[in-house]
């Protein structure tokens, strides 16, 4: 990906600080409870706001909002940390992700913390003035493919979508063809082209 978008870092244009996740001891931890791996995903966000953000403002000197971007479970990520933090971040570029957290854990909503991360059904119930406004005033970019591999991320995709429209946030929602799979050689070709398309 560093490759793909190397002519934007090159000019000066973006710089990427890629994080580890802890997927694997949260969400995609299937042998803990479902609470438990939500907390473990409410811990790694603590750390990315309170810790990861603050080092990239004091290394770079940046101390106006930034985008967040990612590719699978990264775009979920990227999606759930900037509807949470529009304060921090102002732009966002998600390429091919599940944004409803019962792809993960199964019906299990009723848990708050599981509720508060799942994008696809807080967004419908956050009429928050202040939230609201940081959204519309954000570069939103959310991309699916149609193809291989993508078909567990169409429905919280569209559903991202009609609560967004139903909010009057903008936002570009892209479908790529039926030939777009959820894989590498894709994404590679996405972002540099949606970066192209952002003010930079």
């Amino acid at each position: 990906m560093i490759e793909a978008c190397s002519w934007f870092i090159e000019t000066g244009k973006v710089q990427f600080f890629t994080l580890s996740s802890v997927d694997s001891e949260s969400w995609l931890a299937d042998w803990k409870h479902p609470h438990d791996r939500a907390e473990m995903h409410r811990a790694y966000e603590r750390y990315v706001i309170e810790e990861a953000i603050p080092f990239i403002k004091h290394k770079t000197g940046w101390f106006d909002p930034m985008m967040t971007t990612g590719c699978s479970m990264g775009a979920y990520h990227a999606v759930n940390f900037f509807l949470q933090h529009p304060d921090v971040f102002n732009k966002v570029i998600a390429l091919s992700g599940v944004y409803d957290a019962r792809f993960f854990v199964g019906d299990n909503l009723n848990d708050e913390v599981i509720y508060q991360n799942s994008p696809a059904d807080y967004i419908w119930n956050q009429n928050d003035g202040w939230f609201i406004d940081r959204y519309r005033q954000a570069d939103i970019i959310i991309c699916t493919g149609l193809g291989d591999w993508e078909q567990d991320g169409l429905p919280s995709f569209y559903t991202l979508k009609e609560a967004f429209e139903h909010k009057n946030i903008p936002a570009w929602f892209s479908e790529w063809g039926h030939d777009v799979a959820h894989d590498w050689i894709w994404w590679r070709k996405q972002m540099p082209y949606f970066l192209s398309q952002l003010n930079l």
